[in-house]
């Protein structure tokens, strides 16, 4: 019974999902300070805010979609769709997760916790007003991965400076990254639901097949463009070489899109397709040694 009851509050806070703020790495490794313990132990800190502060976002969202939630052929057996946590309890514990990633934040740096706070209010603008505005919807997903990338580069306090530069190109693509996965989720639903589309999510009225596939297209072609553009105009040269990997991970994940895979879904088990594991790891290995070896 304990164990259960474990469980349900480990699925309520979703930590598969915390893989989302990985992002927040991304200053550190293109800011050349992964060997630096300080600023890798201050960036490790400043995940674990960030993913309090994303549990607490998932908890209210669920909480507010609980009725829809049960029209759904998956998000019915979610732990309050299901009733197997009340309301009650899940608002103490979104509260609870939302004050302990509040803190964790303010003990890094005043603008760190701006940015956690940021990422919390713009999921709310998105749970109850952008999540039925077509497109504003998947460009505040977006967002918010920029968000959790750019407070990447705040985890230590350097007045109102970040601790390593920002460019144009840590924002733009993983904006576009974002922006192509929420295609993909999108797209995922919509095959997934198919009738019954609209009366869980109301913004699929717009998303019909042909525009997810449009999308698609238009969200795969910007993000090949932005990381082909840093890598020509990048000081890592050695980059150059990452094209062809990533191109073939980003082709890959199309085809498993429009297969319908569950891995498209379900980012969290991606380390199941062998194709994307061993371009991802190439990618990653290429990327550290032009950067810190080059």
């Amino acid at each position: 019974m304990v164990v259960d009851v474990i469980l349900q509050y480990l699925r309520l806070i979703r930590i598969r999902q915390w893989y989302k703020n990985l992002v927040i790495f991304l200053p550190l490794i293109f800011g050349k300070q992964l060997f630096n313990l300080f600023s890798v132990q201050q960036t490790i800190i400043g995940f674990f805010a960030l993913s309090l502060i994303s549990s607490s976002n998932y908890i209210l969202n669920d909480i507010k979609d609980r009725e829809k939630d049960k029209l759904h052929p998956v998000k019915r057996y979610r732990p309050i769709a299901s009733g197997k946590i009340s309301v009650f309890s899940a608002s103490i514990t979104g509260l609870i997760f939302f004050a302990g990633g509040m803190l964790l934040s303010a003990s890094l740096s005043t603008l760190f916790a701006f940015f956690a706070l940021s990422l919390f209010l713009s999921t709310q603008l998105y749970t109850f007003i952008l999540k039925n505005e077509a497109f504003a919807d998947i460009i505040n997903i977006s967002v918010n991965f920029v968000i959790r990338t750019i407070a990447g580069a705040f985890v230590i306090a350097k007045g109102f400076e970040p601790y390593v530069e920002v460019s144009a190109w840590l924002i733009l693509c993983p904006f576009f990254v974002a922006l192509f996965l929420a295609a993909a989720k999108r797209h995922k639903e919509v095959k997934a639901l198919k009738q019954g589309a609209e009366a869980h999510r109301a913004v699929l009225k717009v998303y019909s097949e042909k525009m997810c596939f449009a999308l698609l297209i238009i969200s795969t072609t910007l993000l090949v463009i932005s990381f082909s553009l840093y890598v020509i105009f990048s000081p890592y040269q050695g980059m150059i070489y990452t094209i062809p990997f990533v191109l073939y991970l980003i082709l890959r994940f199309f085809s498993l899109v429009v297969q319908e895979d569950l891995i498209t879904n379900r980012l969290d088990l991606i380390y199941k397709d062998r194709g994307i594991l061993f371009a991802g790891g190439l990618i990653c290995m290429i990327t550290l040694f032009a950067v810190y070896f080059m």
